[in-house]
C-alpha cells in the first residue's frame, strides 16, 4: 500500500524544524519531506531522523533558476549536482522539481523544449546517483498564478521526451483537482510515469477528509492499482497536526 510522508514545511510549523521529525514519529508516521534544502541544517535533520527512526522521502531540487528560460545552464548543473550531494547525505531518492513561471514573450513551445533540454542535461547526474527528479504541475487558479506547468498531459509529454528513468511525474491531487479534475483516472492510468504523489483537500488545502475529494476512494484505488511509492501529506492542518495525521492514516 502507499507510504505516507509528512511535509514538515506545512505541518508542525510551530516547532523548530528538526523537532518536527520527532513530532512526526510521535504521531505514528516514519517519513518526512520538505521543500528547499539550502536553508536547512542537514546535519540536524539527519541526526533527528536517525534518532527517531524517520527517513526523508523527498525534498526540493535546486534548478538554478526557472527551467523555462535559456539562461542559467551552469547554475542548473551546479544546483542539481549539489542537490544530489544533499540527497545522498540524507539517503533521499526523490527530488521535487518545479518548472518556474511562464516567460512573457516566449511561446509555450519554446519553453516546453527548454524544460526538456534542461532535464535531459541534468539526467546523467541523477542517473549516476540513483536519484529521481519528480516534475510537478501546479494550479494557477488558486495558488500559483503565472506558473508554467499546469496539466498532467504536458507533464507526461515532458517526461516522455526527456526519456530518462530518473525523471518522472509528481502528481499532486490537490493541484490537479483544481486544474483539471479526473484525478483517479489520471493517477491510476499513469502510475508507471509517476514517482511521487502529494495530497491535500479542497477548498482550503487542509487535510484529506475536510473537503470535496473522497480520499478514502482515492487511497483505495491507488492500493488496488499497486502503487507502492510515497504519498506526501502536503496540507495545512485545520486543527492539531498530530490528530490530523492519525485521521488521514485511518483513511
Amino acid at each position: 500500500m502507499p507510504r505516507f510522508s509528512v511535509c514538515i514545511e506545512m505541518i508542525f510549523r510551530d516547532l523548530p524544524f528538526a523537532e518536527r521529525i520527532a513530532a512526526t514519529r510521535a504521531a505514528g508516521l516514519n517519513a518526512v519531506e520538505f521543500w528547499g534544502w539550502r536553508d536547512k541544517d542537514l546535519d540536524a535533520v539527519r541526526a533527528a531522523g536517525q534518532e527517531h527512526g524517520v527517513r526523508v522521502a523527498a525534498f526540493g531540487m535546486d534548478t538554478g533558476g526557472p527551467l523555462t528560460t535559456a539562461r542559467d545552464i551552469d547554475a542548473l548543473m551546479t544546483g542539481v549536482a549539489e542537490s544530489v550531494e544533499a540527497a545522498e547525505k540524507l539517503g533521499v531518492k526523490r527530488l521535487i522539481c518545479t518548472t518556474g513561471d511562464e516567460q512573457p514573450g516566449r511561446s509555450r513551445k519554446e519553453q516546453h523544449e527548454m524544460i526538456v533540454a534542461k532535464l535531459q542535461a541534468a539526467a546523467p547526474l541523477l542517473e549516476d546517483a540513483g536519484v529521481t527528479a519528480v516534475l510537478e504541475p501546479l494550479n494557477v487558479r488558486v495558488d500559483h498564478p503565472g506558473y508554467y506547468l499546469v496539466t498532467t498531459q504536458e507533464a507526461l509529454e515532458i517526461v516522455d521526451e526527456v526519456a530518462s528513468p530518473n525523471v518522472k511525474l509528481l502528481f499532486d491531487v490537490y493541484h490537479q483537482h483544481i486544474s483539471e479534475g479526473n484525478v483517479i483516472r489520471n493517477l491510476t492510468e499513469n502510475l508507471a510515469q509517476i514517482g511521487h504523489i502529494h495530497v491535500a483537500d479542497h477548498p482550503g488545502r487542509h487535510e484529506p477528509g475536510t473537503g470535496e475529494l473522497d480520499y478514502g476512494v482515492i487511497f483505495r484505488k491507488l492500493d488496488e492499482a499497486g502503487y507502492m511509492g510515497w504519498v506526501g501529506l502536503e496540507y495545512r492542518p485545520s486543527k492539531d497536526p498530530a490528530e490530523t495525521l492519525r485521521e488521514v492514516a485511518a483513511l
